[in-house]
């Protein structure tokens, strides 16, 4: 078993086949389909169950498959260890839509002029695909939303979110889920923490709502939200870049519900320069809009206080 056996067994298992994945490896099927059979024969396990032209994993080869995406990740941090400290190379990061929109633009563009040299990709989703991106070496890093699991994830906080409900204007007072008229959730699928908050707000009170719609966009909740479709949970800052903003009212949430941290994540064990870059500029003096909350020492990074 070598390094080259476990990223074409883990491409394989990316790729959802051995046809797609001998075009990312640039190799040809016969030869991905050998190193694959050479693989098991060395383990002396069956690593897929095939059905037809179809693989699915089977309970050895996921368990294969965390370890050699460990070991990959390893093998990726030494090279650069080996090599300069300097940022170089691509960096794929990933972020909730609200994060991106308002949070990123000017980091992003300051880790652009510092690091030239560093490709950078962002992709959006919800914390919860995030994370599963993270963990199965698509993202270098996400920004998202407590709670997240420990044991598997390095992670730094990095913005204090107010999250508020916000619903048509002259909605009358929203103190509990009984005021919300008509009684449904706008928000976005499942696994965005905030639309999960907002549905155990409802649940806490002993209220169910009528109907939740799934969006795609907070201006497509908001706009619907003017309409009088439904409130909806958003952290607050996102409201600035609304421009109907006269046509909804917003409305705060109790103390203990109205604060949420976004959290930089990356593997346990996967710090690269790239990321150790990205938190000094995440981490460092704020804007007047983006206010970082202030580090702690923690997992290994040493102290960064922002004012």
């Amino acid at each position: 078993m070598d390094l080259a056996d476990l990223h074409i067994f883990r491409s394989v298992v990316q790729a959802g086949g051995i046809t797609r994945a001998a075009e990312k490896l640039h190799r040809v099927q016969s030869n991905v389909t050998t190193r694959v059979r050479q693989l098991e024969d060395d383990l002396d396990v069956q690593l897929f169950i095939r059905d037809g032209k179809r693989l699915h994993l089977s309970p050895a080869g996921k368990l294969l498959l965390d370890y050699a995406d460990r070991l990959l990740t390893l093998a990726q941090e030494a090279r650069e260890a080996v090599h300069d400290a300097k940022p170089r190379g691509l960096l794929r990061l990933g972020a909730m839509e609200s994060t991106a929109s308002v949070r990123l633009p000017a980091p992003l563009s300051e880790y652009h002029r510092r690091y030239p040299e560093v490709k950078l990709e962002l992709h959006t989703g919800n914390t919860r695909h995030l994370a599963t991106a993270v963990l199965l070496g698509e993202l270098d890093a996400a920004l998202v939303a407590e709670p997240v699991a420990d044991a598997p994830f390095e992670k730094v906080p990095v913005y204090d979110e107010e999250l508020v409900i916000v619903a048509a204007a002259g909605h009358r007072p929203i103190k509990s889920a009984k005021n919300a008229d008509p009684p449904m959730i706008l928000a976005f699928e499942p696994g965005c923490p905030y639309r999960q908050r907002l549905e155990d707000w409802f649940a806490h009170q002993g209220e169910m709502p009528d109907r939740i719609i799934e969006m795609s966009s907070y201006h497509a909740m908001l706009g619907c939200a003017a309409a009088g479709m439904g409130i909806s949970l958003v952290p607050r800052i996102v409201l600035k870049t609304f421009p109907g903003l006269k046509h909804l009212s917003v409305h705060p949430l109790p103390s203990q519900l109205n604060h949420a941290q976004t959290v930089l994540i990356w593997r346990r064990g996967a710090q690269s320069p790239k990321i150790g870059a990205l938190l000094e500029i995440l981490t460092g003096p704020p804007d007047v809009e983006a206010r970082p909350i202030k580090r702690r020492r923690g997992n290994g990074q040493g102290r960064r206080t922002a004012p």
